[in-house]
């Protein structure tokens, strides 16, 4: 069977998939497809649909700045609301037709002879493409705890990433296994109805309180007829994030770390707050906001436990006390592997090199979009992209992409490889910046952390400092090859 030739291959139809594939269309390319497992788009606001799912950053942040939302109901968005917003951008600006949905991306192969990827799809078939858009991000993957027992449990047991749409907890005895992100915000959903509900928790975090309110009638009207008042709002958000995100100001880490403690302080009972109390600075691990995690263990049906798990049992989980806890369900809420980005496919590059060996130790790539040996590929939220708001992020990061694209095509350009003495100077830089933020040092920052012990996940700067470095690079970074006549297709 011939393969399906395309100028462009995006992986992914989340946040990421969905602004290349408008800004491809509107940098003239048609001949793309957006390629997809799931049955809709939405990337990880399709998969995750757990109760209390919502987003930590404002919502008129987390939007492209091509497609402001006056509609947002709050503050800060639930899934439900950002599902749609991004079902909304794909009918917009018609990228319904580009799309392949309910097909994975098992593998991509490079032939180098006629500077093509070759792209194996679940369903046996076979797509070409000069260039890939990996979207796959960091939050693809759930991971799953490699706990004892798990297959001889009787009832429930799911990832909080992998929600059953059938599942109905009312009157169950319920046990959460993790405490960071998707716990913190399905805990006090679910605590009212269930009978009785176990949040084990291996290590404390951080949870400040969320600043989140509706925004009224007056507040979406003003939003819909005043043309600067996103664009503003939009704009003291993107610097309130600059200066926080960075982690380094000594005066804003004490200032959080007040903040969560005061937020602590809604819990009841003394030794529970102890145990809740988190024993690593403020940013050594992701940053949560909610007024309303703390609370929960106020009620008598909510008991936080610290023992850790020996194993799973028929009817529910034993610690290493020897106690055993009954339950009905078992949510794993263990988070996702986020060192593994584009690695979590087979990739395989010039020479026959693998990127899952290559990435072994750890991902590394340059600027967090290209990485040598993988020519015309290019990430969407790469190693070493995460901070602030990823929305932003993967705006610049698909600019900096199609200009590279526009410049193979002008220049008769076959394929670019970025050169690995730029690649390996830029990381070690960048290793040398992150060193210097001192919460993600030693045993606290292991939540960045690939196997080596480099911090893979961060950017150390600003946004705007990251978007500046993609805008001010170009060609002088990459060996390129000439590709003679070839046509752009289009």
């Amino acid at each position: 069977m011939e393969a399906d030739r395309r100028r462009v291959v995006v992986i992914g139809a989340g946040p990421g998939g969905i602004c290349a594939g408008v800004r491809l269309l509107e940098a003239g390319y048609r001949d793309f497809v957006i390629v997809d497992q799931a049955s809709s788009v939405g990337g990880t606001w399709y998969h995750n649909r757990y109760p209390g799912a919502e987003c930590d950053v404002m919502s008129h942040l987390y939007s492209f700045s091509f497609e402001l939302n006056p509609e947002w109901s709050q503050r800060y968005a639930r899934q439900p609301e950002i599902r749609d917003y991004l079902e909304h951008c794909t009918k917009k600006y018609g990228l319904e037709p580009h799309l392949r949905l309910g097909t994975a991306v098992t593998g991509a192969a490079w032939d180098e002879a006629h500077a093509v990827w070759r792209i194996a799809l679940s369903d046996g078939e076979e797509l070409e493409a000069a260039v890939v858009i990996s979207a796959l991000g960091m939050f693809n993957e759930p991971s799953w705890p490699d706990i004892v027992g798990a297959d001889s449990f009787a009832g429930s047991i799911f990832h909080s990433a992998r929600w059953p749409d059938d599942v109905d907890l009312d009157g169950t005895r319920v046990a959460v296994v993790g405490s960071a992100a998707s716990a913190v915000q399905l805990v006090p959903e679910i605590a009212p109805t269930v009978e009785q509900l176990y949040v084990f928790q291996r290590t404390p975090t951080w949870v400040l309180p969320k600043d989140d309110r509706p925004y009224t009638d007056e507040d979406r009207e003003r939003f819909r007829t005043d043309p600067g008042a996103m664009p503003q709002l939009r704009q003291k958000l993107i610097d309130g994030v600059n200066a926080m995100m960075t982690f380094s100001d000594p005066e804003a880490l004490r200032n959080a770390e007040a903040a969560g403690l005061q937020n602590l302080a809604a819990v009841e009972d003394d030794e529970i707050r102890r145990e809740l109390t988190p024993r690593m600075p403020w940013g050594a691990r992701r940053p949560i906001v909610s007024n309303y995690y703390y609370p929960t263990f106020n009620r008598a049906n909510v008991e936080l436990v610290t023992d850790g798990i020996a194993r799973i049992t028929a009817a529910g989980i034993e610690t290493v006390d020897g106690q055993e806890r009954a339950v009905d369900v078992i949510v794993l809420a263990t988070g996702f592997s986020t060192t593994k980005y584009l690695a979590a496919i087979d990739v395989v590059g010039r020479g026959g090199r693998r990127l899952q060996q290559d990435w072994e130790s750890d991902p590394r790539a340059y600027l967090g979009v290209v990485t040598s040996g993988y020519p015309n590929i290019f990430m969407l939220y790469g190693p070493n992209t995460n901070n602030g708001s990823i929305m932003y992020m993967i705006e610049c990061q698909v600019e900096y992409a199609v200009r590279m694209l526009q410049w193979m095509d002008e220049t008769d350009t076959a394929w670019i490889d970025v050169r690995p003495d730029v690649m390996d100077a830029y990381n070690d830089a960048l290793q040398h910046e992150l060193d210097g933020i001192a919460v993600w040092q030693g045993e606290h920052g292991g939540y960045y952390r690939g196997p080596s012990g480099r911090i893979v996940t961060q950017w150390p700067n600003s946004m705007a400092d990251y978007c500046a470095r993609l805008r001010a690079d170009g060609p002088g970074s990459y060996e390129v090859r000439p590709r003679g006549s070839a046509a752009r297709g289009q």
